[in-house]
């Protein structure tokens, strides 16, 4: 059983996929595009050919719990995905993660335009590390 994890933004969405038994990140990329029907579809295909069984979207709440613009498009986002394939997706709270990716790119010496480039595969693995790890309690 693979599970994807998904982190999604208007310019790039950060993707991770877990290996077949679901104990270990697997692959990483970042789909640029800022269609999200483009980047749902780009989804679905690649979950379909790597067999995934379930897609995680990071849903970023504000500290307070609270929801905003950004979780209101990721929970859009995580509709039309819905909408588009048969695998079961959900949303899953991801509130500092980006500041994580930051700070692990920070301590592995990535700036400037590698860092820009990365960060959201980064964010998404973290997202697939946590929802990993929630599965194993």
């Amino acid at each position: 059983m693979r599970i994807m994890a998904i982190d999604y933004g208007d310019a790039r969405t950060g993707v991770a996929v877990s290996d077949e038994s679901a104990t270990l990140v697997g692959d990483v990329w970042v789909v640029n595009s800022r269609n999200a029907g483009e980047t749902a579809h780009i989804m679905a295909e690649e979950a379909k050919a790597r067999g995934v069984s379930h897609i995680v979207v990071g849903y970023p709440k504000n500290m307070d719990g609270t929801i905003g613009p950004r979780a209101e498009k990721c929970v859009n986002f995580a509709g039309l995905l819905r909408s588009i394939c048969e695998i079961e997706v959900s949303l899953r709270d991801e509130r500092l993660t980006t500041v994580s990716a930051h700070r692990i790119l920070t301590e592995t010496g990535k700036f400037g335009k590698k860092r820009k480039n990365t960060v959201d595969a980064v964010a998404a693995a973290l997202i697939l590390e946590e929802y990993l790890a929630y599965l194993q309690r």
